[in-house]
């Protein structure tokens, strides 16, 4: 079969593991060694970000004799394992203000708005527009019954407790027989009466 037959034109040779490495990574930083350095390892303290280019075999070696705090004396061992508790970042306790040369405790008086901020001063509820003020709190609606029984006493939907107990008091004197000497012919409407207070006590409204 000539050579330059068409078929061999097709033909794909797979190419060799070790010589595209050699192509993608440096060769190994171990002394000697000519193989891709595909693997990192760290350089060491102080050079933080830094990498060793090692190949398989060496890497191995570099991690089992890697030692981190290698010429650190204890003290300064135990106190960077301290902070690594907390990302080597700076803590102060609860209540303390960090930024006192005093450190003295917070009190509540520190956390209070200022009461003559104004948008210029920074109040943050004057970033975005005029303050908000706060929501009225929706007006409860009267059921039947419980409207019967203001209605017993002579009081609208929007009476207050404060209102209703003080409508009773009233309405008991001046229908309890003790109060008008002895005459019971208001006994029914005082009745009625009791009856209205009990079913808006009930219902929590006095």
């Amino acid at each position: 079969m000539p050579l330059d037959f068409d078929l061999f034109e097709h033909i794909r040779i797979k190419p060799d593991p070790e010589s595209v490495a050699r192509r993608s990574f440096p060769p190994c930083d171990w002394e000697g060694c000519e193989a891709p350095g595909a693997h990192r390892a760290p350089v060491g303290r102080g050079r933080e970000g830094e990498y060793h280019r090692f190949c398989l075999d060496h890497v191995r070696l570099y991690n089992k004799s890697y030692n981190y705090f290698a010429g650190m004396k204890e003290e300064a061992v135990a106190d960077f394992q301290e902070d690594a508790r907390t990302g080597h970042r700076p803590t102060w306790n609860m209540g303390v203000n960090p930024d006192s040369q005093t450190g003295r405790a917070r009190s509540p008086a520190d956390f209070e708005m200022p009461r003559n901020w104004t948008r210029r001063s920074g109040d943050p509820r004057l970033q975005f527009g005029r303050a908000r003020a706060p929501r009225p709190e929706p007006i409860r609606r009267a059921k039947p019954l419980e409207k019967k029984a203001l209605d017993t006493l002579g009081l609208p939907e929007t009476a207050s407790a404060e209102d209703i107990r003080a409508r009773y008091k009233d309405l008991v004197k001046r229908h309890h027989p003790d109060a008008n000497g002895g005459d019971r012919s208001q006994e029914a409407r005082l009745q009625e009466i009791i009856q209205a207070h009990r079913l808006l006590k009930t219902a929590g409204l006095c």
